[in-house]
């Protein structure tokens, strides 16, 4: 399964078949390396991969392990067109949410997994985010389902500038180090 010091191998056609190319970490245009993308293999360490270049479109959270069909696994049209490493962490985890853009509204402070933020907290929305500590996925739905976004250490303002659109994050979990 692994090849030595490369984190992940793609590959054009399903099933680990035709060209491939060892990624060893963030690549915001695959397209530069190969027309498409229809199947990979993580070797080590985990990604985030989209369906459009620049980190942008759909994403998906890749760890260890074989995806022979990905397409059909999460339910995508098209094909892996950009990925991001995510490094490992270990230590404390938090971040801020806030109900509104550039951190206004009601604010709450996460440092654990929350299946359901919206219920728990009764807040309308999360706009905007400031993770201080650790990598986090947060998802469209509760439950950890739907689309889902990474969000490393930083200051998100504004979601619908980053071309979210009124998207409404209902469940957040950590990017644990026993996922390596």
């Amino acid at each position: 399964m692994g090849k030595k010091n490369t984190p992940v191998t793609f590959y054009e056609e399903r099933n680990f078949m035709g060209r491939s190319w060892d990624c060893m970490g963030d690549c915001p245009d695959m397209h530069s390396y190969m027309s498409r993308c229809h199947s990979c293999r993580v070797h080590s360490g985990c990604f985030m991969v989209y369906d459009q270049a620049n980190y942008m479109g759909n994403g998906y959270f890749m760890r260890r392990g074989e995806y022979g069909d990905y397409m059909n696994m999460f339910g995508w049209n098209n094909c892996i067109r950009s990925c991001r490493y995510i490094p490992m962490y270990r230590g404390n985890y938090r971040m801020r949410i806030y109900e509104r853009d550039n951190f206004g509204g009601q604010m709450h402070e996460f440092m654990d997994d929350c299946d359901n933020c919206m219920d728990r907290y009764r807040m309308n929305g999360c706009m905007s985010c400031h993770v201080m500590d650790g990598h986090w996925l947060m998802y469209e739905q509760p439950h950890y389902r739907g689309r889902m976004w990474y969000f490393g250490p930083g200051e998100y303002r504004n979601f619908m500038n980053m071309g979210w659109g009124n998207m409404r994050f209902m469940s957040m979990r950590r990017v644990m180090d026993s996922w390596y």
